[in-house]
Formats: structure tokens, C-alpha cells, sequence
């Protein structure tokens, strides 16, 4: 195993009271994290929680009656919530680093500090590839190791939030890679006329065998007084909109109260009242023709993010205490937000918060 040789002029300091502090700050969604139900990834801590325990999130809809008016009764006229939970796992999670006592005894550093940027970048990778796993999966399942089945169950149950490149008629018959097929590199590309069209399904009203459905809610930024959906898109469906013409004159017109929006990152595109953002580490699907790429639209309670256990270190010797080991662990986990549609919260499940679409996705030539 090899050991870690650590960097000089760096000073003793506090390890584990800011770790975690800095872990959220410094993350690329730091953004969009919060407590509440207008968060896109909803943080709920609860230390009483062990590995391999459930947490469970309220998931509320907006109220969509009328108002009782006058001395009408309201009693027996109120609206249903339509509340339902969302209960999901959490686990350990650690890793370490080795470093030789040498080192160590001549920086007089401590251990903790010696290692510490490496476990950061470590965690933060960390949460970042679990959160592009968790927007792209099936039913609680990773993409990748979702199989054809449950692919085309989870399409079915979610065929009102989910595109296939430009036309909602490319999926036909919820089978998912049939209608994965259809997306071809000229009509389907990622485009602004894609985008609202994502929009405009986030926002309708559900109705026939949709009616059950919630909406996708967009977050609110309360000091602007205005509503914004984030999206997330691979490098490649971002860089087939960058290069749109349509999105070229929109950006020259972005105001610098966008650049004030706590959504808005160096580089984010924004188009009808959506920020979008590019995320390197997307995965394309190939169609058996061309590759394509994922793009989530998210609105609010996309995600969950428990945490049992904050990050914590522990040191140990090794070799008669010629060499030092920092580890760090948590007990947490991150999921696509999922409400059950049937008279159990776990019946016919939707992605509460997420709209996904498929769209064009090929090489750089």
C-alpha cells in the first residue's frame, strides 16, 4: 500500500468540528441543499440512526382548491394534503489513508490535517457520483444495473415525466428502449424548444390515469418573488444547446439579478425560467444507433440526503507504529425522492421532483 506524503507550510488545526462544515460549503451542490420542502436536495439529519436504519421525509404537494368564501362553512370543506412519506436507507460509509511516521514526526503536523484534503476530495466526489446515481435511478435501482423489466415499469408509472428527445411521441407503448430508439442526432438535441416542453410537463395538470400525479414543483426564491427549476445536463447535451442560436441571444440578456440567484453558477445557462447546469460525470446510454444522454429537470424534494452520522475520524498505528492511518466515516445515504401513487405510499411510485429526459448525445467528431 503506498503511503501518503504530505505537502509542507501546512498548520495544525481543528480536524473533525469543521470537517463536515466544509464538506457542504465547498460542494458543487451546496446550492441547491437545504432543510426544507422548497429544497432540491432535502438534508435531514437525525443522529439517532444507525447503519442500515430507514429515515423517512414528508412529501407535500401544493393546495390546488378554491377558497371557501363568505360565511360558507369551512369545516368538512378542507383540502386533502396529500401528504405521503418517503422512507429510505442509510449506511456506512469510510475510507482511509496511510502515512509514514517519518513524515510525520518532521512537519509536526497532525495526522488529521496531513490528510485532509485528500479525504475532502474524496467525500465530495463521494456525494457528487451518488447524486448523478440517484437522479438517473430506476425505482430506487441504478441505471445501469436496472434491467429491461424494470426499466419499462418504472417508464410506465412515470410516462408523464419522462421525454424522449423532442416529441412526447417517441414513447408510445412505455417500452423504454424502444422509445430510447427513436432519439436520433438531428431532431433530437438537446434544444430551448426541448426544454420548455420539459417545463410545460413538470407543470400540468395530471389528469385521465395521471390524475393521482403531483406536479413537479419548481423553487421558489422568495426575496426575488419568482420560481425556477434547475436541470442538469451531461457535457454533451450541454454542448448542443450552448451552441444554439436561440440560447446564444437568451444569455446576452441575462440580468445581473440572475447572477445574483443562489441557483446561478459560473457557466449555467438559463432559459423560461430554468438554470441550466453542466455535470461532467453524466453517463451517455447508447440507443443501438447513436449515444444518447440524460438531462433532469428538478424541481422541488428531488432528492433526499439523510444523515445518521456526521463525518468522523479515527486513527490508528501500524507496522510497531512506523506508520500512522487517518480514516474518516459517515453514516448516510442519497435517493431520488419517490411518491406512491396508490393507496400505499409505495404503490405505482413517481420520481416526486424529477422530469428526466433522453436526448442526443454523440462524440465530438
Amino acid at each position: 500500500m503506498a503511503d501518503t506524503r504530505q505537502a509542507t507550510g501546512l498548520t495544525p488545526q481543528k480536524w473533525d468540528d469543521d470537517f463536515f462544515v466544509e464538506y457542504i460549503q465547498d460542494s458543487p451542490f451546496k446550492s441547491v441543499m437545504g432543510t426544507n420542502e422548497n429544497s432540491i436536495i432535502q438534508m435531514h439529519e437525525d443522529f439517532t440512526k444507525g447503519k442500515g436504519d430507514n429515515m423517512s421525509i414528508a412529501l407535500v404537494n401544493r393546495l390546488t382548491g378554491d377558497a371557501v368564501t363568505g360565511t360558507n362553512i369551512l369545516e368538512g370543506n378542507e383540502q386533502d394534503l396529500a401528504s405521503r412519506s418517503f422512507n429510505f436507507n442509510i449506511n456506512k460509509r469510510r475510507t482511509a489513508v496511510r502515512l509514514a511516521e517519518m513524515t510525520e514526526y518532521r512537519s509536526s503536523i497532525n495526522l488529521r490535517d496531513a490528510a485532509r484534503s485528500s479525504l475532502m476530495t474524496w467525500a465530495q466526489e463521494d456525494v457528487r457520483d451518488r447524486i448523478i446515481t440517484a437522479l438517473g435511478s430506476i425505482d430506487g435501482v441504478a441505471f445501469t444495473s436496472a434491467d429491461d423489466t424494470a426499466r419499462d415499469a418504472w417508464l410506465a408509472n412515470n410516462s408523464d415525466r419522462v421525454l424522449f428527445g423532442a416529441l412526447k411521441g417517441n414513447n408510445s407503448a412505455n417500452d423504454f428502449s424502444a422509445a430510447l430508439a427513436q432519439i436520433d442526432n438531428s431532431a433530437d438535441k438537446l434544444t430551448p424548444g426541448a426544454l420548455s416542453l420539459m417545463k410545460r410537463m413538470a407543470l400540468e395538470t395530471r389528469t385521465g390515469a395521471d390524475a393521482g400525479k403531483p406536479k413537479i414543483r419548481p423553487i421558489r426564491i422568495a426575496k426575488q418573488n419568482r420560481r425556477y427549476f434547475k436541470v442538469y445536463a451531461g457535457p454533451r447535451a450541454f454542448r448542443d444547446l450552448k451552441e444554439n442560436s436561440t440560447i446564444q441571444q437568451a444569455q446576452r440578456e441575462v440580468s445581473i439579478e440572475m447572477e445574483n440567484n443562489r441557483l446561478f453558477q459560473g457557466g449555467d445557462l438559463v432559459w423560461d425560467g430554468m438554470i441550466i447546469h453542466e455535470v461532467d460525470d453524466i453517463a451517455v446510454v447508447n440507443n443501438g444507433t447513436i449515444d444518447c444522454e440524460p438531462v433532469y429537470l428538478c424541481g422541488a424534494q428531488s432528492l433526499a440526503y439523510g444523515v445518521g452520522k456526521r463525518y468522523k475520524t479515527k486513527t490508528k498505528t501500524f507496522d510497531y507504529g512506523d506508520k500512522y492511518g487517518v480514516a474518516i466515516e459517515a453514516i448516510d445515504g442519497i435517493h431520488k425522492m419517490r411518491f406512491g401513487t396508490g393507496d400505499d405510499d409505495t404503490d405505482n411510485p413517481v420520481d416526486h421532483g424529477v422530469l428526466t429526459g433522453f436526448f442526443a448525445g454523440v462524440a465530438d467528431s
